[in-house]
C-alpha cells in the first residue's frame, strides 16, 4: 500500500491538538503514514518535540514564524542545540512575510539569516514562509548560500518564474490545500509544472482545509485530497503521487529511514 506524508503541519495548535488521538487514528485509515509537526515559535517548541518523541511516525522542526513579532528571538546557537535532536530534522518555519507586516521589516531578514545560518551549521534543511515577499525571499536564500542545506518552500503560491528560482537554490515546491480550490487556477498550473522529483504535498493544518473539506478544521488525514488533485492534474494515479512524494519527504530530510 502506497503512503502519504504530510510534510507540513501544526499538530500542538488549538483545534487539533485536544482532538490528537482521533487525528492520528484518520492519518492511519487515509494512508498518511508520517507528518512533520512545525515549529512556530521557541515557547510552543517543547509541545513540538514531545509529539516527534511519542509517536514514531511524526517528525519535529524547530524555528520562529515571521509573523511572530514580540516573542523570544532565536540565536543561532539556541537554533543549533535545539535541532539537535534526532527527531528534529528542519529547521523553520521561517522566511518573511510582509503581508502583516508594517514598517520596516529589517528584523524579520535579520531572523530569516540566522535560521538559514543555524541551518548549514547543522545541516539540515529549510522550510520557508514566504508571502508577499518573494524577491527579499530568494535574495536573502541566495546571499546566505542556502542552497548548500535546500529545504522547501512550504505552501507555494507564487509565480512560475519564482517557483523556478527556487528549484534552482535545491528546493522542493509544497502545495497545500490551496490546489484543490477552484479559484486557485495559478497554483494549479504550477503543480503541473514542478518537476516530480521536487514535489511534496501537505495540509498545513488546522488551516486551509482543502475541497470538500473547505470551511473545517483541517488535518492530516486531508492531505490525500491535495495528492488526489496533483494526480488528476499530473495524468498520474494516487498511488503514484503518493510514492513519489513521499520518497521526496525522505530525500528532502535527508538522514532519516522510514520507520
Amino acid at each position: 500500500m502506497s503512503i502519504l506524508v504530510d510534510s507540513h503541519c501544526h499538530l500542538n495548535f488549538p483545534g487539533v491538538s485536544e482532538h490528537l488521538d482521533n487525528i492520528l487514528d484518520a492519518m492511519s485509515r487515509n494512508g498518511v503514514g508520517y507528518a512533520l509537526c512545525v515549529s512556530v515559535n521557541l515557547p510552543d517548541f517543547p509541545q513540538v518535540l514531545d509529539l516527534a518523541v511519542r509517536y514514531p511516525h511524526i517528525f519535529a522542526s524547530v524555528g520562529v514564524h515571521p509573523d511572530y513579532a514580540d516573542t523570544e528571538e532565536p540565536t543561532i546557537d539556541t537554533l543549533v542545540s535545539l535541532a539537535n535532536h534526532a527527531k528534529v530534522v528542519a529547521i523553520g518555519e521561517t522566511g518573511l512575510d510582509y503581508f502583516r507586516t508594517k514598517g520596516n521589516a529589517e528584523w524579520q531578514r535579520t531572523r530569516f539569516r540566522n535560521h538559514i545560518r543555524a541551518a548549514r551549521e547543522i545541516e539540515k534543511p529549510l522550510i520557508i514562509h514566504m508571502r508577499e515577499a518573494s524577491a527579499d525571499t530568494l535574495r536573502i536564500l541566495q546571499e546566505e548560500k542556502a542552497s548548500e542545506v535546500g529545504g522547501v518552500m512550504h505552501c507555494f503560491t507564487e509565480s512560475w518564474e519564482v517557483a523556478q528560482r527556487t528549484l534552482d537554490l535545491n528546493f522542493y515546491i509544497s502545495f497545500s490545500g490551496i490546489v484543490t480550490f477552484k479559484n486557485a487556477a495559478s497554483v494549479r498550473e504550477i503543480a503541473k509544472k514542478v518537476p516530480l522529483d521536487r514535489l511534496l504535498v501537505e495540509t498545513d493544518s488546522p488551516y486551509l482545509a482543502p475541497t470538500p473539506h473547505r470551511g473545517t478544521t483541517n488535518q492530516p488525514a486531508f492531505v490525500r485530497h491535495v495528492a488526489e488533485t496533483i494526480a488528476d492534474l499530473r495524468g498520474l494515479t494516487l498511488p503514484q503521487v503518493a510514492d513519489i512524494t513521499t520518497n521526496n519527504f525522505f530525500s528532502f530530510i535527508n538522514s532519516h529511514k522510514r520507520l
